[in-house]
């Protein structure tokens, strides 16, 4: 009898951790996915400033000052003035935590803010491409 009654003990509490474990999990991909994003934006309005201040090569004029495509941000751009070599502004494109690979949707600053197709040109805006909603019942791809 008191096995039986300690089985069912056990089963209660694993029910209880279960799902608790779960969302623990989803939640720090999407922490980390949030952070991601975060610095992948930041990155590309680094570029944009470091353009408007003239302190990079500038990309072509019909990219207004964004970069051409995110391994720029990693590869660096060419320096001017007494500054000489490349300004990086990333040390490596972020792996997006739910796709398990580092490729992020783009948006150009000629596409609609919903886009989900890159316009190509430059890179004004990053999304994540996984599937899913996140805990706040918005879609990942709207982060």
């Amino acid at each position: 009898m008191e096995l039986v009654i300690t089985c069912t003990v056990l089963l209660i509490v694993a029910s209880a951790v279960i799902p608790m474990a779960k969302n623990g999990i989803k939640r720090q991909k999407e922490l980390e996915l949030r952070r991601d994003l975060r610095e992948l934006r930041l990155a590309i309005d680094a570029y944009k400033l470091a353009v408007d201040q003239q302190k990079i090569k500038p990309p072509p004029l019909e990219n207004l000052g964004y970069p051409e495509s995110l391994s720029i941000l990693v590869e660096g751009a060419q320096a001017n003035g007494s500054l000489s070599g490349k300004i990086r502004f990333l040390r490596r494109i972020p792996v997006d935590p739910f796709t398990g690979a580092p490729d992020w949707g783009l948006r150009s600053i000629n596409d609609e803010p919903t886009s989900t197709s890159w316009g190509g040109g430059n890179v004004f805006d990053v999304y994540s491409q996984a599937r899913g909603t996140g805990m706040n019942g918005i879609s990942y791809g709207d982060w």
